[in-house]
């Protein structure tokens, strides 16, 4: 099994959708790395990774919007195309097992907001949560997902 973590931003708000029968969450996360090249000069590169939760517990999709981040782990699958310029290219995408909302890039808020797991089975997932963020008025047992 290989499997990818992830720590980053959405780039945009999530897209719930029903795919045969089953519901799944689509968002793109965003990790930008900072560095010196060789020269000295500070660089960054960001990478994307289009991600795809199959899940029933869809709730969780009204708290994964544009900002927010998030840690994300789970089966990771490359795809190979020629863009519009005709240069190869490449897209990462995951299939989501664990999902962590961590706060977002507005509020500043930390780690711990709440942790979704699909243990096993993508229909019936396993719900963990933690405290309460400052982003949500709710006690852990209040919140939806």
């Amino acid at each position: 099994m290989i499997k990818l973590q992830i720590v980053g931003n959405l780039g945009k708000d999530c897209i719930v959708k029903e795919v045969n029968g089953k519901n799944v969450i689509n968002f793109s996360v965003a990790h930008t790395e900072r560095f010196k090249d060789a020269q000295g000069n500070q660089k960054e590169r960001t990478t994307w990774v289009e991600c795809a939760y199959w899940t029933d517990r869809t709730a969780v999709g009204q708290y994964l919007k544009r900002g927010q981040m998030v840690y994300a782990e789970g089966s990771p699958e490359a795809d190979a195309y020629t863009n519009k310029e005709n240069q190869p290219a490449a897209t990462l995408r995951m299939r989501v097992s664990n999902l962590q909302l961590l706060g977002s890039a507005k509020d500043g808020v930390g780690a711990g907001s709440g942790n979704v797991t699909n243990a096993g089975s993508a229909t019936s997932p396993v719900v963990k949560t933690g405290a309460a963020t400052a982003s949500v008025d709710a006690d852990a047992d209040d919140l939806p997902f």
